[in-house]
């Protein structure tokens, strides 16, 4: 059994096989998808920016939660181990968000198989790298994916069993677009390299022409232009002068490469990462907070927004999302900011009771401590409830003071006027 057997053996394929048909979508694209990136991933460029996405994104951690008014408490146990330790035994689940996002910013598609046993619980989630995806559809107008791979293999799936997802979700109703988009600025980040390569390659070539005024063997010339060489054009000739008789006329060729200048380069280079959402200094890490944050929530979480709700909606019923079940991936920012920050944070916070002492330390990179996830805060801050009690109590109060004294005034003025 070799290996996609071995992935697929719960293959769930339609009851007939016969009656399936390809998806007619309204705007008439055909529903199939083919990884075409015109090599993109072999540009230097486009792969470390794909990269600095993918190894940032791998850092989110996905969970099964239960949301219950504000309330929320951890998910299945069971469920949580497969999404945050090993998606399938085959990868950890730095590696299976690795591959599905490198994936999906270079293919602008990626999927992945859920597995599920013969109870219906979720046993692994494998990321797929077909050749081509079809989509069908049977006679009951159940969705399919047809799925093919090297040497042939096919397998069809279940759509309920796929994690689709999709970037430039505009011209196909079952697809994202593909990058032809940026293949022209990739053509001409190639061609650059090209020309810098035969810029340097030009220094070997041709400087020059030595004439002979007479008839010469080709032994005889070959043996003549090597000592003119040796002679004149070598290091060693370090005034730089040659000496030439009537028997020989040399005719210098001044070679002008053409460099491409550093302004270009960076439109080339600006282009693309704005393609693909990142940054320059994301890229070579040297990106401020306010460079993060933004990189953050304009690329990194709304993929993992797009990934959550796939998986809430192929993992969970209706029903059991209607009890606030779903998937999140959520990322610990006060991880990625300065200490000075983190400091702040946590003077204003810790005083409110937001936060236990483990956390805290946590957010500090510090080992947590025993009965360390109790929470403190300040005696300045107390319940909105007790607050509102503590008025009422203390304007009572006031009220009956206030009516004491008007009645002792009362009783002062009577008095004064029985005397």
């Amino acid at each position: 059994m070799n290996l996609l057997n071995k992935l697929f053996h719960r293959n769930r394929n339609p009851s007939d096989k016969q009656n399936t048909q390809r998806v007619e979508v309204m705007n008439g694209s055909p529903p199939i998808f083919t990884p075409f990136s015109g090599d993109a991933y072999s540009n230097d460029l486009y792969r470390s920016a794909v990269d600095s996405i993918a190894k940032n994104f791998s850092k989110l951690i996905p969970s099964h939660v239960i949301m219950n008014g504000e309330q929320r408490k951890d998910g299945d146990s069971v469920l949580n181990y497969i999404l945050q330790s090993r998606p399938n035994p085959y990868m950890s689940t730095f590696d299976f968000l690795y591959k599905v996002s490198t994936h999906y910013f270079l293919y602008n598609n990626a999927f992945a198989y859920l597995s599920f046993d013969d109870k219906g619980s979720l046993e692994a989630i494998y990321p797929l790298s077909p050749l081509q995806v079809e989509f069908l559809t049977d006679a009951t107008g159940a969705l399919y994916c047809k799925f093919l791979f090297s040497r042939g293999k096919t397998f069809i799936f279940r759509y309920d069993d796929v994690m689709v997802l999709r970037r430039f979700y505009n011209s196909n109703d079952l697809l994202g677009d593909d990058n032809r988009a940026i293949m022209p600025t990739l053509d001409l980040a190639h061609t650059q390299n090209q020309g810098m390569e035969n810029s340097i390659k030009n220094s070997a070539q041709i400087r020059g022409l030595l004439k002979y005024n007479q008839v010469l063997s080709g032994e005889k010339l070959k043996e003549s232009k090597e000592a003119f060489i040796n002679d004149y054009l070598s290091i060693e000739n370090n005034g730089g002068i040659a000496a030439l008789d009537t028997k020989m006329d040399y005719q210098p060729i001044e070679n002008k490469p053409v460099f491409i200048n550093g302004q270009q380069l960076n439109e080339i280079k600006n282009r693309i990462y704005s393609y693909l959402g990142v940054s320059e200094n994301i890229v070579n890490c040297t990106y401020s907070e306010d460079e993060w944050s933004a990189f953050y929530e304009s690329t990194i979480e709304p993929l993992a927004t797009q990934m959550g709700q796939e998986l809430t909606n192929k993992l969970f019923t209706q029903r059991e999302q209607s009890f606030g079940n779903s998937i999140m991936l959520e990322s610990d920012k006060l991880q990625f900011t300065s200490n000075s920050t983190k400091v702040t944070a946590l003077k204003e916070l810790m005083p409110l009771g937001l936060l236990t002492i483990n956390q805290a330390l946590k957010i500090l990179n510090l080992p947590g401590i025993e009965n360390g996830d109790t929470r403190y805060q300040t005696l300045n801050v107390a319940d909105t409830d007790i607050v509102n009690q503590y008025q009422m109590k203390g304007g009572n109060n006031n009220a009956g003071e206030q009516g004491n004294q008007v009645s002792r005034n009362q009783d002062g003025q009577g008095t004064g006027q029985q005397e």
